[in-house]
């Protein structure tokens, strides 16, 4: 079947195959490399971004791999390193012929650097570090010791300064005749006598001004700078938060070091949701890149963690054997109680996890928002009651059956509500990370209760 949306409009097929690692691109790719075909491969290799050449590095098999590198030769991007997993990075840097790597590492930029090397093994840094320039190798190494996740650890040390008296004309002369200017920078700092940071001008504000205006008369509103030591955290908070695009960072005398950009600060960002995402799961910071042994390791833990608590659940039901075995239709029916519960609770944990990590629930709204998630929590458990309480009346022909698994649905959820909300607002608060123990703890709560408030319930009213 022909798709007429990528007939009538083939710009779209062509979007789609420039921004992105299609099936199609991929197979040509590999096609040229089982040929040898380096210029075929080069040519499909082109039109696409780092990114999308660190994903397809990924995908293929270690084999494979190997053999594009060796292939791709002297022309290897130093910016594919960065976007690599970290899981593949040594990998690669190892297969990498010594100048190839000399030649990728020193396009980078400090702030680039520091991330490819600070997660590898010291071997593997030496190699990298023995690739830069003396300069650069001092700004690197002066980052790596800046504690880790830190302001210092995020920034770029290539800071474009100026004095405070200078004039836009001095300073259009100045970035002119500078010959290592970052490749991505969006102002220019003005400092003081000292060094000391004393506002920041927009390159746009210095090209629109005439030259004999004062600098310091275009300095940009809600400037701020961030000490080396801050949590990287909490840069990327503040990047968000007040819509920031660059912003200098200051040493323990106030003087500017470096500088931090938006992009970096989102990247921040972005790991942090998925780690976020990947602790609610009880995976750790696994990726696809890594081992079976590693990924066994990962998960193992948190595994045996909801083995233990799905014995507290089944030592609860074994309290109340007798009951289900007068009335097997219990047993039946219980663990659509559990499920309902484990998956509202689900729902405001995720909610509450992620207002946390945005810092959008605090000690001021904790309360109103936990009162909300118990009313909705309410509102839910009652109309699921009136659905289950049905279905109750029907399936087995006991109206009794039907009034206990409805109030039994409606407890459930209320608790889920409160457990969803609380239990990581009290691991937050005891120094715990929410994302990574709450789930537990919430499904504990949820199946105990649930089998509890079921099972006890139709223990008093069905007998």
């Amino acid at each position: 079947m022909i798709d007429e949306d990528s007939e009538l409009h083939p710009e779209i097929e062509k979007a789609e195959d420039v921004y992105s690692l299609s099936a199609r691109r991929l197979s040509a790719i590999l096609y040229a490399l089982d040929r040898n075909d380096r210029d075929e491969m080069m040519a499909e290799m082109e039109p696409l971004h780092a990114a999308d050449i660190a994903d397809m590095l990924e995908q293929i098999s270690p084999d494979d791999r190997h053999r594009l590198i060796a292939l791709y030769g002297e022309d290897f991007d130093g910016d594919i390193l960065s976007e690599l997993d970290e899981g593949l990075r040594e990998e690669v840097i190892s297969v990498l012929h010594p100048n190839v790597l000399a030649d990728a590492v020193r396009d980078l930029e400090s702030d680039d650097v520091v991330d490819l090397v600070e997660d590898l093994e010291e071997d593997a840094q030496e190699a990298i570090l023995s690739t830069l320039e003396d300069a650069d190798r001092v700004a690197v190494e002066k980052s790596l010791a800046y504690p880790e996740f830190s302001a210092g650890r995020l920034m770029q040390s290539n800071v474009v300064m100026g004095p405070e008296h200078w004039t836009v004309g001095e300073a259009i002369d100045y970035m002119r005749k500078t010959e290592e200017l970052p490749d991505d920078f969006y102002h220019m700092v003005l400092v003081d006598a000292k060094m000391r940071a004393v506002g920041h001008v927009t390159l746009g504000k210095i090209l629109g001004a005439p030259r004999e205006k004062l600098l310091t008369d275009l300095l940009e509103p809600g400037f701020r700078t961030f000490k080396v030591d801050e949590s990287e955290s909490d840069v990327a908070y503040a990047f968000n938060q007040y819509h920031m695009i660059s912003a200098p960072v200051i040493d323990e005398h106030e003087r500017v070091v470096g500088v931090i950009t938006i992009d970096d600060a989102m990247n921040v960002l972005d790991e942090e949701h998925e780690e976020d995402i990947m602790r609610l799961a009880g995976v750790g910071e696994g990726s696809l890149a890594d081992k079976v042994i590693e990924t066994v390791r990962a998960r193992l833990p948190w595994l045996a963690v909801n083995l233990v608590t799905a014995i507290l659940a089944s030592l609860v039901i074994a309290q109340f054997e007798a009951t289900i075995a007068q009335f097997v239709a219990l047993a039946v029916l219980m663990p659509i109680v559990a499920s309902m519960g484990g998956n509202a609770g689900t729902q405001s944990l995720t909610v509450a996890v992620r207002a946390i990590a945005t810092r959008d629930l605090t000690g001021a709204n904790v309360w109103r928002v936990i009162r909300r998630e118990i009313y909705v929590g309410l509102a839910n458990g009652i109309i699921f009651a009136v659905i289950m309480g049905v279905v109750g009346v029907v399936w087995f022909g006991s109206p009794a059956l039907g009034l206990v698994i409805a109030a039994a649905m409606i407890i459930n959820l209320v608790i889920a509500g409160l457990a969803g909300v609380g239990v990581p607002v009290v691991l937050e608060k005891i120094g715990v990370d929410p994302a990574l123990a709450s789930g537990a703890f919430v499904t504990t709560v949820t199946d105990i209760v649930g089998f509890f408030a079921f099972l006890g319930l139709a223990a008093m009213v069905l007998f």
